[in-house]
């Protein structure tokens, strides 16, 4: 695929296979890193680590609640462990056991989830997680990031290490376009990246539907609507200063995520808006429905989180 304007290559990448490959990268450097997985590791690529260093890598079964109580023993045994399964099974299913024996006694525990959300696809509903950054948000001390490309994805492990503490990573199984292969590209937990400036509105914008709000911008730009693009992969803690800037510099703001509309990112920006600058929202994303079965490609554009969608969204936001 290639950028119309630069006709550079755009290359796509899973963050998933990101994770795996940040895993490798990173165990070679810090031995005290470990994975843990859920009888998933080919889908969650963890099994990439487990080829390099097959006794670092556990296989738990399909027991992802027990796996939590694994990974709080080793973090307390000085290791750092990262345990993996699915969103709806490490968020959802282990929700009791992460909060409880991970969260409340803030253990160096990283959750590495992936298959999040619709662009799960054929799945189904009941397998795309679209309330996991709500559920993961709620627990005190608990860092929560959703990288928007492979180069953010790798970063955002490594950010992980460093950090002292439980982190919550959400990872994609569908390719996606690598947006953050610039020279000056810097991660840091908490901070977010305006992408593309503007001053109409401003689009705060998490993981896949970072590319659909640049997508989104430049249809916008083409009618003579500067949109101001901003990346957030921490949402907790959340970028405050990045937004509210914005917004008083464009009077209103938009959120994008491929998660419910409910709890997830753009809850988070409403309640800083409230709190320092209180402005017109929109909130895109799962409209308080379950996903279905399709193609990632299908669903993406059904429920509007692909740049068309987003710009329709938003041209009807700026006329009410």
């Amino acid at each position: 695929m290639a950028d119309v304007k630069t006709n550079k290559v755009v290359s796509k990448i899973a963050t998933r296979e990101s994770y795996g490959n940040a895993l490798v990268e990173i165990g070679k450097e810090n031995p005290n890193v470990v994975v843990l997985d859920a009888d998933l590791a080919a889908a969650t690529k963890t099994g990439v680590f487990k080829k390099v260093f097959p006794e670092r890598h556990i296989d738990c079964g399909i027991a992802e609640c027990n796996m939590a109580g694994v990974a709080a023993g080793l973090s307390l045994a000085g290791k750092i462990p990262f345990m993996s399964s699915f969103a709806m099974f490490a968020a959802g299913r282990a929700f009791e056991q992460v909060r409880n024996s991970i969260g409340y006694p803030h253990l160096n525990v990283k959750i590495g989830a992936t298959h999040a959300g619709i662009t799960v696809g054929e799945d189904g509903a009941s397998h795309q997680c679209n309330e996991d950054i709500a559920l993961m948000r709620t627990i005190p001390g608990m860092v929560v990031m959703c990288p928007a490309d492979d180069i953010e994805a790798k970063a955002a492990v490594r950010a992980a290490v460093e950090y002292e503490g439980p982190v919550y990573i959400r990872f994609g199984r569908a390719a996606v376009p690598v947006i953050n292969d610039r020279p000056d590209y810097k991660f840091e937990i908490g901070k977010g990246t305006v992408v593309k400036e503007g001053t109409d509105v401003t689009i705060v914008a998490t993981g896949i539907c970072v590319d659909s709000a640049l997508g989104a911008a430049e249809m916008l730009e083409k009618e003579g609507i500067h949109a101001e693009v901003i990346n957030i992969c921490t949402i907790k803690p959340l970028d405050e200063e990045i937004i509210v800037n914005s917004a008083k510099k464009t009077g209103k703001v938009v959120t994008a995520e491929e998660h419910s509309v409910i709890g997830g990112l753009g809850s988070a920006v409403c309640d800083a808006l409230c709190k320092s600058y209180p402005v017109p929202v929109c909130k895109i994303g799962m409209q308080d429905t379950f996903g279905e079965s399709g193609s990632a490609a299908a669903l993406v554009e059904k429920y509007k989180l692909d740049a068309k969608g987003v710009y329709e969204q938003v041209k009807t936001f700026l006329a009410s």
